[in-house]
């Protein structure tokens, strides 16, 4: 349980498209990194696919099944998103037993034991949560919910770098305890390009990447060195970017790095090292479509 399959669908909002003809299988039981920069489709998206907004043309499956053929679909997503949609005068503890009305096989015992680790009072009330705490909130709730497909947008708001690690420790042990489909929305790429197996990239309503991490990692690879021996080097190459600082650059390419451009490489004294996700996609969602 837990594909997704989007057909020529479209949204648009007067003369701007913020979703242009995307097609798209998300396969069961991994763990997708939707990455775009503001305004690049990624909210729209992810409601659509929970029909919280309808697009004007496409279709949209879960399990084979289109939501009007399926009523119970939704029922197998949890939705996690930035805005704070909870009864603000239930306490957190009222809200789970809420939460479970609405999600059959939410887990009460795991919420529990959630908040504990994350120091969560269950019994505040949600309104008088910080930032944090209400994503806190809203991250327990999503991974106890029981359901088979979880997409989380921009999920660590507001938590500091301890509560954003345990965050992704206990998201992935859950993982690997029960496989789901859980689809990750976030700006903070370097944080989950560890935990992320496959990587949908927006631009402008568009997808211009959806591959494999490891893959398309191996598509690119980063040259430093002179400023001269750089812009020989790139001269017939399909660059991405250049940093300069000094008298030293540092480019991205696009490309395999082959036999050839290795002998090239020494030859001109260049340093090599590999692309970190989050460089590469400030590379291709400036430029474009790796190619």
């Amino acid at each position: 349980m837990g594909t997704i399959k989007l057909l020529n669908v479209s949204k648009r909002y007067g003369d701007t498209f913020a979703l242009d003809n995307i097609s798209l299988t998300i396969e069961e039981n991994k763990i997708y990194g939707l990455l775009g920069r503001n305004g690049a489709g990624k909210t729209t998206l992810l409601n659509i696919i929970n029909n919280r907004i309808f697009s004007d043309k496409g279709v949209i499956s879960i399990d084979g099944k289109t939501l009007s053929e399926d009523k119970n679909a939704l029922g197998n997503i949890y939705f996690m998103t930035e805005q704070n949609l909870y009864p603000q005068a239930m306490k957190v503890k009222e809200l789970f037993k809420w939460s479970k009305e609405f999600y059959p096989k939410f887990d009460m015992v795991y919420a529990l034991e959630l908040s504990k680790k994350f120091e969560l009072n269950i019994n505040k009330r949600v309104k008088e949560l910080s930032t944090g705490y209400a994503s806190i909130c809203k991250i327990i709730n999503t991974m106890a919910s029981g359901a088979d497909i979880l997409m989380l947008d921009e999920p660590v708001l507001g938590l500091d770098a301890n509560h954003r690690e345990l965050f992704y420790k206990e998201l992935m042990e859950s993982y690997i305890e029960k496989p789901k489909t859980i689809i990750l929305s976030t700006h903070i790429i370097e944080e989950v390009s560890q935990l992320i197996e496959r990587v949908i990239v927006l631009k402008d309503g568009k997808i211009i990447n959806d591959e494999n991490v490891e893959e398309l990692l191996t598509k690119c690879y980063n040259v430093s060195g002179l400023n001269k021996n750089i812009d020989e080097y790139i001269k017939d190459k399909n660059c991405l970017s250049v940093d300069e600082m000094a008298s030293f650059k540092s480019a991205v390419i696009s490309g395999i790095n082959g036999d050839a451009q290795k002998i090239e490489q020494k030859k001109l004294g260049l340093e090599v090292s590999k692309v970190e996700l989050q460089k590469l996609f400030i590379d291709l969602t400036n430029k474009g479509e790796m190619r």
